[in-house]
Order: structure tokens, then C-alpha cells, then sequence
């Protein structure tokens, strides 16, 4: 037999033992391949003439090991889909080396929840600092008005109602840093308000209802079926968190019912919305859905943030407040401006210049493309994975067969890529149902990498 084995198209080598014959060495050598996860789920083998030829060896040999390892269950095999490995837990020996061929450190970034940070505006963005800086009182150099810059906050507001149909006063404005930090105060309200449970929505981020737990608070989900988040009867909770515009991850607009149904339920009985409209500026293929804070803004509260649109690194974000909290929300976030003020004159100037207007248009063409480009290679390269979600955001989420999301996600991580599940993003007490799927972020790859990103994904999907 030959000295050296082949190479299965996946950089890995096989090294039977010289015992036991020919076809238990190609067996053992498969299976511990398997077993180790240098061949990953879902990989596709060579045919056993092809292997048989690299190998130097009978075909039959080969045909015998696979049909082995189809019994033991390592492999399965169907008419017309060849032979692959099959889905099961990888389990590495404790204290094993990683080996070559061994699932290698992310090369791309496929996790949503960022832009494109290489896209940032830097020439646009210095011009904005210098004019801003240059024009700036001294006395905006001092620990200022908890609220955050009027600058700013006059400058949101007008973007704000123009752009996304919010009613905002620059008075009822608070600037923060990120969103995390507005659902701290807000959290922090809340419980001095005697809010004890917040309703959230099945499918969101942990880190949201972590958030709201530190601060006394207990979080319960809301159901969820065909038309998207049921809003209709949040009780018994005080106050609701929503992203109604994209809901985050599935991708849905609120149903225009159900706006109208929280927004009544705030009015009844004197309940809070919380509204997260995290990537509002970026639609496709639809017109763009109004904030749920214009139907009312004595009961909900705004949330954006500059993350999506500009870079997560500024830390800036705004909540816009009803009047009747503005006071008791600036008291909450301290006494002083706790958000670089630099950086809030900037975006003001941003703002106001037009030059923030023109980094979205072209932000949400580039963005275009790359979905469109995702969209296409599915249908070519995949056409058994439905995206849904994709008319607006920077992430879509790729429907699977049931009971396949692990399976794809450790192909995923063997092709060089970090990708969520849909899983990870359900509530533990939620009784919605059960969906296998990939939520894939599109944003964060750089143009030049995007191709790369897509190719890996899709030789990753099921075929």
C-alpha cells in the first residue's frame, strides 16, 4: 500500500494503521476522522472510484469501508447526494491537540449586530470634528446637562422626525452611551416606577434581558406565531420591549394590528413601551416602517443608536423620552453628561451638514448589494434554504430542515466562519415554536472580503 494517503478536499490526511489489511485501515482512519471532527458533519466524501484512484487501492475496498461506517453511523449515504458524514456531537479527546485539518479560527465575521466598521466615514467625519471644535463655547468643555449637548440633541431631533416619524422635542431627548446604557436607566426607572416584570419578545438578545434582570426586574415573553410578535395582552407586565420596525433576529415588521394593540394596551393602563429601532434606516425592498413612538409619546420611548448606521465604537445612542419621564430619566443617568462631548458635537455636525444623510444612502446601496448577491448564490448554490427577513437590516436568517441547525452551524465553524443559530437568541421560558435556522449578519465582512464570506456560507449549507 502506498506511503502516502490522500488529500479529501478538505486539507485532510489520512494515516491508517499498516496492520489489519487494507480496508480496516481506511475504515479506522475515516472513523477516527470523524470522530475527532476533521471531517465535519455534513461533508461530502470522494466517490469510492475517485478515492479508490488517489488511493492506489480496489475500489471495492473503499465501497466495503464506506458501507462500514453507513452502519456504524458515522457516514450516510443517498442516491444522488453521494456519501457525507453524518450529523452527531463531535467529542475531541480531553486533552487533544488540535491536528491539521482541525476546524481553524474564524475567517469570517458573519455574527450580526455591526456595520461595516471599515466603511466609517473618516475624511467626512474629521471635517465634521474640526467644525464642530472651532465653533464650539468653552463652556460645552464642562461637565454639561445630563441630558446630553442641545446641539445634538437639537439635531436629532429634527433627523428623527423626518427620517423615522418621531415626535421629539430636543428637551425630551437623552443622550447615552449605546443602547446598552439607555436600558440600564431605563431599567433603573422602571423599578423606581414599581414596574416588576418586563415583557419581551420570544426571540431577542440575552444581553438585553440580563439587563433588565440586574436591575430587579423579571422578563416574560411574549408569544409569537405566524404574523410575528402577539403584543395584544402583555399583563401583567408594566412595561414591553420591542423592536417593531425589524424585529431582531427574525427579521418581521410588527403587524400594523399589533402596534396598534401595545400602543392601546400603554394607553390603559399606564404601561411603558420600550422601543429598540436598532437599524431603522436600512430597507430594501419596502417602504420604510414609521417609529411606534409617533402613535404615542406620552407611552413609548425611543431607542437609536449611531452602531448600525456610523461604528458601535462612538458609544452613542439616544433615547427620546415622554415628558412626564424626562426628568426623572436624566436623574437616573447622573447628575453630569457622562458621553464624550466631542464626539456628540461631531455627530451633531454630522447631522446637521447633510453629510450623515449621504453616508446612510450609501451605506444602505452597499448593503443592498451584498443581500442581493447572498440572495442569488442561495437560490444557485442552496435552494432548499429559505432567507427570510431580508426587505430591511443587515442580517438575514436562513430556514432549515428540523433538527439540522447544530449540524450546520459545526460546518459553518469548519469552513471559517462565525455564525449564530437561531436557538441562541429564544427565550428559555418562551413557547414559541421551535425553528432550525442561521441568523447570517452581513453587515460587518469589508467589500473586499464579502465574496469570500458568501462562497464559504454556501459551501456550508446543505446543497
Amino acid at each position: 500500500m502506498a506511503e502516502t494517503w490522500a488529500t479529501l478536499g478538505v486539507d485532510l490526511h489520512l494515516e491508517p494503521a499498516r496492520s489489519g489489511g487494507l480496508r480496516r485501515g481506511l475504515t479506522d482512519a475515516l472513523r477516527d476522522a470523524v470522530r475527532t471532527g476533521r471531517l465535519a458533519p455534513g461533508t461530502r466524501l470522494p466517490s469510492s472510484r475517485t478515492l479508490a484512484a488517489d488511493l492506489g487501492i480496489a475500489r471495492n475496498t473503499v465501497a466495503d469501508a464506506y458501507a462500514d461506517l453507513v452502519a456504524e453511523g458515522w457516514l450516510t449515504a443517498r442516491q444522488g447526494s453521494g456519501t457525507r458524514v453524518a450529523a452527531r456531537a463531535v467529542i475531541p479527546p480531553a486533552g487533544a491537540a488540535l491536528h491539521r485539518g482541525e476546524p481553524r479560527r474564524p475567517a469570517y465575521n458573519l455574527i450580526p449586530g455591526t456595520p461595516d466598521v471599515a466603511a466609517f466615514p473618516r475624511a467626512e467625519w474629521l471635517k465634521a470634528a474640526r467644525r464642530a471644535l472651532t465653533a464650539a463655547p468653552s463652556d460645552a468643555l464642562d461637565y454639561g446637562d445630563p441630558r446630553g449637548r442641545p446641539e445634538l440633541r437639537t439635531a436629532l431631533a429634527g433627523y428623527l422626525s423626518r427620517s423615522r416619524g418621531v415626535r421629539a422635542d430636543p428637551d425630551a431627548i437623552v443622550v447615552c452611551a449605546g443602547f446598552s446604557h439607555g436600558l440600564r436607566i431605563l431599567g433603573t426607572v422602571l423599578r423606581a416606577r414599581g414596574v416588576r416584570t418586563v415583557a419581551v419578545e420570544s426571540y431577542g438578545l440575552d444581553v438585553h434581558w440580563q439587563l433588565l434582570t440586574d436591575a430587579g426586574l423579571t422578563t416574560c415573553p411574549l408569544p409569537y406565531d405566524e404574523l410575528g410578535t402577539d403584543t395584544r395582552e402583555p399583563a401583567p407586565a408594566g412595561a414591553v420591549l420591542l423592536t417593531p420596525a425589524h424585529q431582531f433576529p427574525t427579521g418581521v415588521a410588527l403587524h400594523p394590528d399589533r402596534r396598534a394593540a401595545v400602543v392601546d394596551w400603554a394607553r390603559r393602563t399606564g404601561g411603558l413601551v420600550l422601543e429598540d429601532d436598532y437599524d431603522g434606516e436600512f430597507r430594501y425592498d419596502r417602504q420604510p416602517v414609521g417609529a411606534l413612538q409617533g402613535l404615542d409619546p406620552d407611552h413609548v420611548v425611543y431607542l437609536g443608536t449611531a452602531s448600525k448606521s456610523l461604528a458601535p465604537g462612538l458609544r452613542l445612542a439616544w433615547m427620546v423620552v415622554p415628558p412626564a419621564l424626562t426628568a426623572q430619566v436624566a436623574a437616573a443617568k447622573g447628575g453630569v453628561d457622562t458621553c464624550g462631548v466631542l464626539d456628540q458635537l461631531t455627530l451633531a455636525e454630522f447631522l446637521a451638514s447633510g453629510a450623515y444623510d449621504r453616508h446612510v444612502r450609501s451605506s444602505r446601496l452597499r448593503y443592498r448589494r451584498r443581500r442581493d448577491a447572498l440572495v442569488a448564490e442561495l437560490a444557485r448554490r442552496a435552494p432548499s434554504v429559505h432567507a427570510t427577513g431580508i426587505a430591511a437590516g443587515l442580517h438575514v436568517v436562513l430556514r432549515l430542515s428540523p433538527g439540522t441547525e447544530q449540524a450546520a452551524l459545526r460546518a459553518a465553524a469548519w469552513h471559517g466562519l462565525a455564525v449564530h443559530g437561531l436557538h441562541r437568541y429564544r427565550h428559555p421560558e418562551s413557547t414559541a415554536e421551535r425553528r432550525d435556522a442561521l441568523v447570517v449578519g452581513y453587515g460587518t465582512p469589508p467589500d473586499h472580503a464579502w465574496s469570500g464570506a458568501l462562497d464559504a456560507l454556501c459551501a456550508a449549507l446543505p446543497e
